[in-house]
């Protein structure tokens, strides 16, 4: 068996390089046509999505009106007072620079969180994710997935990060990219 973490297609915060965490933002018209365009030849036995918009709206037009579940633990890192911002908006900001500085993984964006916390909360829902899910989620939290699954690789968290609509089949403590 085997488990899907496909990342959600793009939104209007992807492309204008937005910081776009607790956002509940839909699928942009790009997005919906780049996932259209997609071919996906895998048959899930369950779906999973973080509850948001974005997510949910992948799953229907990867796999149709299927049932799913919602586990909200696999929400995107919450970027606090960065929220829908860009780097250009807040490079002068003290506030941004302290939270790019040093330990990026442990510093917490104002009214945000970590990555170090996000990725605890999603390690925790994905001990529970039986084989054969396809989780459609968010790019921080399958690089979180990724790096902790295969640290052998020597990959830091962003390396993971797919491009919108892409993920990884996991099988047999082995990967490979899809679509």
């Amino acid at each position: 068996m085997s488990i899907y973490l496909i990342r959600h297609g793009k939104t209007e915060a992807n492309e204008k390089h937005l910081y776009c965490g607790s956002t509940d933002l839909p699928l942009s018209e790009k997005g919906r046509a780049e996932l259209r365009a997609m071919g996906y030849h895998i048959t899930p036995k369950r779906f999973v999505t973080s509850g948001m918009k974005r997510t949910d709206e992948t799953l229907r037009i990867l796999f149709g009106n299927v049932p799913f579940y919602v586990d909200s633990r696999f929400r995107e890192v919450d970027f606090g007072s960065f929220e829908m911002k860009s780097y250009d908006q807040l490079k002068e900001k003290a506030a941004y620079q302290a939270w790019l500085t040093g330990d990026n993984e442990r510093n917490v964006p104002p009214g945000g969180e970590s990555g170090a916390q996000m990725t605890r909360r999603v390690l925790e829902a994905f001990r529970e994710i039986p084989d054969g899910t396809a989780l459609v989620t968010h790019g921080g939290v399958i690089a979180a997935i990724m790096a902790h699954l295969f640290p052998a690789e020597g990959k830091h968290r962003y390396q993971w990060q797919p491009p919108n609509g892409h993920g990884y089949e996991i099988s047999g403590g082995t990967y490979q990219p899809i679509p």
